[in-house]
């Protein structure tokens, strides 16, 4: 009996192969056990479609004329938004040199063709539930105020909260990867690893600045970061917390401790605009009350 994911919190996979015997086979078993099933029949096509989408799951062939399987993860996996979202490889290769191909342009896992539907759909399941683990958890830390990235020990960026990947996407004067692979970077990389953390100082470059927070549990890097900037505190919580301008105000001036008459007075709204305005912030914070909305802007505008 196959593994069913719940149907109302119903998932999507992106199926991409160039074999409609093949596609025809997978969607359909998907779309029997409550995963949505989108199909493409070539790389190109997969990634575009991917773009619009944001599937939760990828499953990829890997040999496809065009744009083979392989470079096609590569760029789902350059893209931010799509980082969540494994990549299985279904593949008729077996020998290890294409296993490690796949696993090293970021494949999570592998299936040999035929596919064997139960095992396909029991891979797919804890793939899901893993990433929607992992996404939680980075989410956990944007609501904490704690917008953090991991690198390996030689700077290569492997993942980030969503606040620390737009920090990083905002940028101005010079890409990230120039800086996170440079050697002045690499120098302050190396002489955190060998200093206790308290003793670690901060890195600053003209977009944002790094504070070192120790190793992780799989031996990634972990870095806080923040904005280096003359931006407006309100700015700061509109891309922080994906807010309008206006619900921007309106926390920053709950953050100062103002009660709503105060702050309908202050933009000159109606106290009960002011109310409607809360009710979206709060949403968008995952919060459920003003304390915790204002203590949570409040840690973010300390950082400015």
């Amino acid at each position: 009996m196959t593994q069913q994911i719940d149907t109302s919190d119903r998932r999507i996979a992106l199926v991409v192969d160039d074999s409609p015997e093949t596609l025809s086979m997978v969607s359909t078993a998907l779309e029997e056990n409550g995963i949505s099933a989108v199909v493409a029949t070539n790389g190109q096509a997969g990634y575009d479609l991917a773009t619009r989408i944001l599937p939760d799951v990828i499953l990829l062939d890997a040999m496809m004329p065009g744009l083979d399987g392989f470079e096609t993860c590569a760029l789902l996996k350059a893209d931010e938004r799509l980082a969540y979202a494994p990549v299985i490889f279904m593949t008729g290769l077996s020998d290890s040199e294409h296993i490690i191909r796949g696993l090293q342009v970021g494949g999570v896992d592998y299936v040999m063709k035929p596919a064997v539907i139960d095992e396909l759909i029991a891979r797919i399941t804890i793939h899901i539930l893993n990433s929607r683990a992992i996404q939680s958890a980075r989410q956990a830390l944007d609501a904490s105020g704690r917008s953090v990235i991991a690198v390996s020990a030689a700077g290569v960026l492997l993942w980030g909260s969503p606040t620390a990947l737009r920090v990083l996407r905002d940028t101005e004067n010079v890409e990230p990867q120039q800086i996170l692979g440079g050697p002045v970077f690499k120098s302050w990389l190396d002489s955190c690893i060998q200093l206790p953390t308290s003793q670690t100082r901060r890195f600053s470059c003209e977009d944002f600045t790094l504070d070192f927070l120790g190793g992780g549990p799989s031996g990634e890097l972990l870095l806080q970061i923040a904005r280096t900037s003359n931006m407006r505190p309100s700015t700061y919580l509109e891309t922080a917390f994906d807010l309008t301008p206006r619900e921007a105000e309106v926390l920053y001036w709950l953050s100062m401790g103002k009660t709503n008459r105060d702050i309908a007075q202050i933009l000159s709204l109606s106290s009960r605009t002011i109310n409607k305005h809360l009710e979206q912030v709060f949403q968008k914070m995952g919060v459920d009350n003003r304390t915790a909305a204002a203590v949570a802007a409040d840690r973010l505008i300390s950082r400015l």
